[in-house]
């Protein structure tokens, strides 16, 4: 799989519309969301306690944060794109963010990105970005949204 590359506005602009690209799948497992709950602090049994999760969770098993979920956006994003000649990115904001299924511990995800909007604010790239972290063999993503970028080419 070849990384869009991306060199100036006008180049991006042109993408407007379309699919960019699937990141690599990323197995996401029980050591990924131990990790995670020491770094937030967020050790709720359904994240962390296996034992207890094969008895009492609706899925059987221990699932990931939505928030590790998220966190895993720039990584996977950086599979897709890579955008030259930058003084610096900035994360903007995200809309329309749904949690739309559980990533059950052992699952493998993926991002799947297009360009929605883009737009020139006074010399800084705007972008829109419409994702979706899918989750291999399931019918619903386990996040989508909108993410906003700003690019500021030299």
């Amino acid at each position: 799989m070849s990384k869009l590359i991306i060199n100036s506005y006008e180049e991006f602009a042109a993408h407007l519309g379309q699919k960019l690209g699937e990141s690599e799948w990323l197995t996401v497992d029980q050591e990924r969301i131990n990790k995670f709950a020491d770094a937030t602090l967020d050790h709720q049994w359904i994240h962390v306690d296996v034992e207890r999760a094969k008895s009492e969770s609706p899925y059987k098993s221990t699932i990931a944060h939505g928030y590790l979920t998220l966190s895993l956006l720039p990584y996977l994003w950086g599979q897709i794109i890579e955008v030259n000649n930058l003084k610096m990115m900035v994360n903007y904001g995200m809309d329309k963010m749904r949690f739309g299924a559980p990533v059950v511990t052992g699952s493998r995800v993926r991002l799947v990105a297009s360009l929605k909007g883009i737009e020139n604010l006074r010399g800084i790239c705007k972008t829109q970005i419409e994702f979706a972290i899918e989750i291999e063999g399931q019918r619903k993503p386990a996040l989508q949204g909108v993410a906003a970028f700003l690019y500021y080419f030299k």
